[in-house]
């Protein structure tokens, strides 16, 4: 299974599932590639036990509301949640289903694996197009025990409406106030500089072909894409790499219980171990369905993947949620009504 993950993150194939299904046993869904590699794996091994498909189409976080939105799916999936008021606009519900880290990737002559350093300010500074080369004083600051090339930056980002945009653009205007003033945050913004690419697969493979490269990526594509990722400043100024541990790290401090519509950002999280740009990415679904059938469906794959499906998130290095979190989560989807008015989800 691993080596299937890994050829879809180099190819960016958007089907999901070992076996053809037919329409009536495929779930539908669009949205992020931040989760693409976790929901590979859940959805394969769901479908070798119960003969149901995922077709879940990987086009990014805004794709992903919109189509939702349309009606033309049955869930959708982003890195960025919507608001309490954007939620109740659309009649929608959302929830999380699981965490993992954005991560600075690089791609430098003499430069090995984690070894460079980055705070966000020395980021926000790099992709507002202010430092242009890897010897610049402000990085040679950070890194004086390496031999900086004297050689040409270029920023990668998502060309896009992505999740992974918003976390990025979120963790820098919390540590650069003058990127949140010449830039912002979103889904979508407008990059001053660089190059852009299509999906988490697209800013990896354009890092691994371009020399001089920066770009970020959910964690699973740099591993999976073997990317040299950047070692990073957190809030509490100590330099950690990422992993599930520092992800875990960060995720601690989610209050999900009180976060109207379950609406949290985990970015620059404190902690000494936290990893800095760590996030959630969630399934948006309609609390007034057309198919009551096709949303039940939905509904037991992702109580499928809360119960049994942890170990496959750890092996890629998401943060699975709680118990008590998809227990919350799983009572909420008792909202959720058929056209009839009847109620969706009634396991207990």
């Amino acid at each position: 299974m691993l080596k299937r993950v890994a050829a879809t993150l180099l190819t960016g194939s958007l089907a999901l599932g070992a076996h053809v299904a037919s329409a009536a046993e495929s779930i539908t869904g669009a949205g992020a590639t931040f989760p693409y590699p976790v929901y590979s794996q859940w959805a394969d091994t769901y479908q070798d036990k119960t003969g149901v498909g995922l077709n879940y189409q990987a086009i990014g976080s805004g794709g992903g509301i919109k189509q939702i939105v349309a009606k033309t799916v049955t869930f959708g999936a982003s890195d960025a949640p919507l608001k309490p008021e954007e939620l109740e606009q659309h009649g929608l519900m959302q929830w999380p289903m699981v965490m993992g880290g954005v991560v600075p990737v690089v791609h430098i002559d003499g430069i090995s694996q984690g070894q460079l350093k980055l705070d966000g300010k020395t980021l926000a500074d790099i992709y507002q197009g202010k430092i242009t080369r890897w010897n610049d004083a402000a990085i040679a600051k950070l890194n004086p025990d390496l031999e900086l090339p004297d050689a040409a930056i270029t920023p990668v980002y998502r060309a896009e409406g992505s999740g992974t945009n918003f976390l990025f653009t979120h963790y820098l205007a919390q540590v650069s106030d003058d990127f949140a003033n010449s830039i912002g945050e979103g889904k979508s913004v407008a990059w001053p500089a660089g190059v852009g690419a299509k999906a988490n697969a697209g800013v990896a493979n354009q890092v691994a072909s371009t020399g001089g490269a920066i770009g970020y990526v959910e964690f699973a594509y740099a591993q999976q894409n073997d990317l040299n990722y950047v070692t990073m400043q957190n809030q509490a100024g100590d330099y950690v790499e990422p992993s599930i541990e520092s992800f875990k790290a960060a995720a601690a401090n989610a209050d999900w219980k009180n976060a109207p519509g379950f609406y949290l950002v985990l970015t620059n999280q404190p902690g000494e171990k936290s990893w800095p740009i760590t996030g959630a990415s969630f399934i948006l679904m309609h609390e007034q369905v057309q198919d009551a059938k096709a949303a039940k469906q939905a509904l037991t794959f992702f109580d499928w993947a809360y119960q049994n499906g942890n170990a496959a998130a750890e092996k890629l290095d998401y943060v699975p949620m709680p118990k008590n979190v998809a227990a919350m989560v799983e009572d909420k989807w008792r909202q959720i009504e058929g056209p009839d008015g009847k109620k969706v989800w009634t396991q207990q």
